[in-house]
């Protein structure tokens, strides 16, 4: 039921984490895998390991830049079949020392970013009525956290972008689902457990566990597991799932 054989895959932030991990499941499932992100050498080592077939250097907030390598990676491994748009990452403060600038990058990089992928890709997807978008949100945009404002908000914004171009696909082909994962074994996880450790002097397992709390399954959720995620709303059984945001979250959501 998911066998993506002949399809094209292009997954931002493909190059680590959580992209690299769907990188990986896409093309055990037969897809043609084409991977973007920011970072040359990191890009290039996913290649080595057989999770992407191709690879370009974008960045998701720059919309000619994303548009470009869109265009020239279909030019080389044929029409954009699946879009995966992962890239992201967080910013946390108290929302009183969260300027405006703050909003701005994290809507630019968790929203804009994503509205950049479905415009680049989603015209030629409605033109061959055939396609999957599936929106890498987080339990983010289904509730809120303190301390990330600014990301909680873009988040949800991804949720409602979803939604909508859901209704306005539906009779074309297309598929564009969200999967919300809850705190997640990945880079930006130890990064964020570094932040807290500086603020507050705290050890690492302590901080690790407290995460761990949120899911009531006591315990990070792997990229292993989002990815499996993703694999089934790509595949042609997920044909009628449309619109849905999809927790990967141990029972947090």
């Amino acid at each position: 039921m998911d066998n993506l054989t002949g399809r094209h895959a292009l997954i931002t932030g493909g190059n680590r984490g959580i992209g690299a991990a769907i990188a990986g499941a896409l093309a055990a499932a037969g897809a043609t895998v084409s991977i973007v992100g920011r970072d040359e050498a990191s890009l290039k080592a996913q290649v080595d390991l057989g999770r992407a077939r191709a690879w370009r250097v974008a960045d998701v907030t720059d919309q000619g830049s994303f548009a470009a390598a869109a265009q020239a990676l279909a030019q080389t491994s044929g029409p954009i079949d699946i879009l995966v748009n992962n890239a992201g990452g967080a910013f946390s403060a108290p929302f009183a020392k969260t300027s405006a600038d703050d909003f701005r990058r994290m809507m630019d990089l968790n929203f804009m970013g994503v509205v950049h992928g479905v415009q680049a890709v989603l015209p030629g997807m409605v033109a061959r009525r055939s396609g999957r978008i599936v929106n890498i949100a987080s339990t983010a945009a289904l509730k809120g956290y303190a301390y990330v404002s600014a990301y909680v908000a873009a988040k949800h914004a991804v949720l409602g972008l979803t939604r909508s171009l859901a209704l306005e696909t539906a009779r074309s082909g297309v598929t564009v689902n969200c999967v919300c994962p809850g705190f997640t074994d990945t880079d930006l996880i130890a990064d964020s457990v570094e932040l807290i450790i500086q603020k507050t002097g705290r050890v690492a397992t302590e901080v690790r566990a407290e995460l761990a709390r949120a899911n009531p399954q006591g315990r990070l959720i792997q990229p292993d597991e989002v990815a499996a995620a993703v694999t089934w709303l790509c595949g042609p059984g997920a044909g009628s799932v449309t619109g849905v945001a999809l927790p990967v979250a141990g029972g947090e959501i």
